[in-house]
């Protein structure tokens, strides 16, 4: 089978979405299909056999992820282009643009590519932009995976928002509206938990008989226990994007707030984007004089995560909510004790005492008293790892999601030649 798949940011630091790309592309070449990837930037590294196709952007986004290329490697008059300046400047203040302009782009280019290549599927991660829609319409078998609606986290981020300003910035970057109308016109969507089925649903009124779960996987070869590394006392992991309201960054930040004062020493490693281009994050330290206690990683390798969550003492994933919740469970696979949210996903993931360790989302006081009874407990510390490695091993794995992807291509050919 030949399959094209489309993700208008590709790379694994851009979130879930770009580490379900690599996997999953990774997974179906090995499985002998012919994988195309079609990725705005920061363009995405791509497993052996996956054959890439970078589109060129005139994005705010494209400027801010590829700089030098952007300035330097480009006649600078194509700037200018009544095109490329409305996607410059659209793309800073709305996300919507952002997955516009990268679709149609996208659809322009998957023309080309068909002239050479006769796909057979065409599977857009996440995007459910008009370019989507402008490929169903053309003709392409499309199957759109939806790793959550993102009407979920415009909500959060309204929650979470301080000024009439703030509402009103987040009301316009989203594209809650454009999504939804996109979704309810794909013959087949794929959703990544049953957490995730219930609110794309909810959100986006669907069919249900056109929804199919398909779990992540996790890489367990990758994400495991290093014997030979040891749980630093006092080491409190976060790992994901802060500046998404979604990810409940402040909730941890104001857990840690509470604890300033207690006899334990704690500290806190945000594995994020280098600290100068964060906001929040590095606000919310200096706001509470935590600048001892907390420190920022920047981008790492893979093989640096595992061993920084095989040092961790604890890792907190304090999400709002989760369409699946790769980080926690990761951590899970490399035998660390993890505290999660009951918010969306984690549930599924994590058994409460058992595998893991679950409070109400949003509340910095749930946290702070979690951090403490598992730091108090090493006995649960080391039970909650060592079961939590099983229940991933049991469960999730990227072969298994390859292979019930390709039921949902194969459904979705049949009903067609019908």
């Amino acid at each position: 089978m030949k399959v094209c798949f489309i993700m208008y940011q590709g790379n694994m630091y851009s979130g879930g979405q770009g580490v379900y790309l690599y996997y999953l592309t990774r997974e179906l070449a090995r499985m002998g299909h012919e994988v195309h990837v079609l990725a705005g930037p920061p363009y995405p590294t791509l497993a052996e056999g996956v054959i890439g196709h970078n589109l060129v952007t005139h994005s705010y986004w494209s400027f801010h992820h590829e700089k030098e290329d952007f300035l330097f490697n480009r006649n600078p008059l194509t700037h200018f282009h009544p095109v490329n300046f409305y996607e410059f400047v659209s793309t800073r203040i709305a996300l919507s643009s952002l997955l516009l302009t990268f679709s149609v782009r996208a659809w322009v280019k998957l023309g080309e590519l068909s002239r050479e290549h006769r796909f057979d599927i065409v599977h857009d991660n996440q995007t459910l932009s008009y370019g989507t829609w402008l490929m169903e319409a053309s003709g392409f078998p499309v199957v759109a995976t939806i790793h959550h609606p993102l009407t979920i986290d415009l909500q959060n981020a309204l929650r979470q928002a301080g000024s009439l300003y703030e509402k009103a910035r987040r009301i316009l970057w989203s594209p809650w509206v454009m999504q939804a109308v996109v979704a309810r016109r794909m013959k087949k969507t794929i959703v990544v938990s049953e957490t995730s089925r219930k609110a794309v649903l909810e959100a986006f009124n669907l069919d249900p008989s056109r929804m199919h779960v398909v779990h992540n996987g996790i890489d367990t070869d990758t994400f495991r226990p290093l014997p030979d590394i040891e749980r630093q006392e006092g080491l409190i992991l976060y790992v994901g994007n802060s500046e998404d309201r979604n990810k409940g960054a402040r909730y941890l930040l104001d857990a840690l707030h509470l604890l300033q004062n207690d006899k334990r020493d704690f500290h806190l490693a945000f594995v994020d984007h280098k600290k100068e281009n964060l906001k929040l994050a590095p606000r919310l330290v200096q706001k509470y004089g935590l600048s001892s206690r907390v420190h920022f990683t920047g981008r790492v390798s893979t093989e640096q995560l595992v061993k920084l969550y095989n040092q961790a003492m604890i890792v907190v994933s304090p999400s709002l909510y989760e369409g699946f919740g790769l980080p926690a469970a990761e951590a899970m696979s490399c035998g660390a004790p993890v505290i999660a949210t009951t918010g969306g996903a984690f549930p599924e993931i994590i058994d409460h005492a058992r595998t893991g360790w679950l409070v109400e989302p949003g509340s910095a006081q749930a946290l702070a008293d979690a951090i403490c009874k598992l730091s108090d407990d090493e006995g649960l510390r080391e039970r909650l790892g060592t079961v939590g490695r099983e229940s991933i091993l049991e469960r999730f794995n990227w072969r298994k999601a390859a292979e019930e992807t390709l039921v949902v291509y194969e459904e979705l050919l049949a009903a067609r030649k019908k």
